[in-house]
């Protein structure tokens, strides 16, 4: 028997987590979005520093909507730095990571939050690379990078993830807030999935669809954060084991 609800048969029960810097063109379609999926409790949202009008945009919803909490901070210190501040306010009993940019569907939350109800994970991470869903055709370069992160993330974690880079990740809110979270960028990624490996909790993937988009529609992440996501897999793996 599955045990995959639709989004309107799951009570409120999931904290999201929404880092944003310069979001301006798509910030208000994506909470909406968020907003919109009943087990949604409370959608955090840390401004990290925007200069094109993100933070005005976000003043304006936060009034409007209860369930949004803001979190301003005045310079930008990178996603990891943003994370933390939302992980240590998340009041619900699940929390996802949800990027303000439209590459992810919180239409699909049902089917991450499924193994945690079902009381078979503590954390899922969605996969875009294990099929069924819509995926957008972008870089070439990018998805071998992300596969080759993956399989030396696997090796030192002993794990047999497909995507450890994706955003969706979804984590019991106990579990997260325990965790000491240390990288301010994107080296969030392989951090935490070492330091959840560690704990030697359960793991799940479901497959999810992927809308990304290119550099010239604001995609942040660069060849330099690849290789900082190198270092801290050799970092919270080999050199910082607890």
């Amino acid at each position: 028997m599955s045990d995959i609800r639709s989004n309107s048969d799951i009570e409120p029960c999931l904290s999201v987590v929404m880092p944003a810097y310069n979001e301006a063109a798509t910030i208000e379609k994506a909470a909406a979005a968020v907003l919109a999926q009943r087990p949604v409790q409370e959608l955090i949202i840390v401004d990290d520093g925007s200069q094109d009008g993100t933070r005005d945009i976000l003043v304006r919803m936060a009034a409007a909507a209860p369930r949004i909490q803001l979190i301003i901070q005045e310079r930008n210190q990178g996603k990891g730095a943003a994370l933390r501040k939302g992980f240590a306010q998340a009041s619900a009993p699940y929390v996802i990571v949800q990027d303000a940019d439209l590459e992810y569907d919180p239409a699909e939350y049902h089917l991450l939050l499924a193994p945690l109800l079902a009381d078979r994970a503590d954390v899922v991470f969605g996969s875009r690379f294990k099929g069924a869903t819509a995926q957008r055709v972008l870089y070439y370069w990018h998805s071998i990078g992300n596969k080759f992160l993956t399989s030396l993330s696997n090796m030192a974690t002993n794990l047999n993830l497909t995507d450890m880079e994706t955003c969706y990740k979804v984590f019991r809110r106990g579990l997260i807030q325990k965790i000491r979270l240390e990288e301010d960028r994107f080296g969030f990624e392989p951090e935490v999935t070492a330091k959840v490996a560690q704990l030697g909790v359960r793991i799940y993937e479901v497959a999810i669809s992927y809308y990304g988009r290119t550099y010239a529609e604001g995609k942040k992440i660069n060849w330099q954060d690849g290789m900082h996501a190198i270092w801290c897999i050799f970092r919270y793996n080999l050199i910082r084991r607890p």
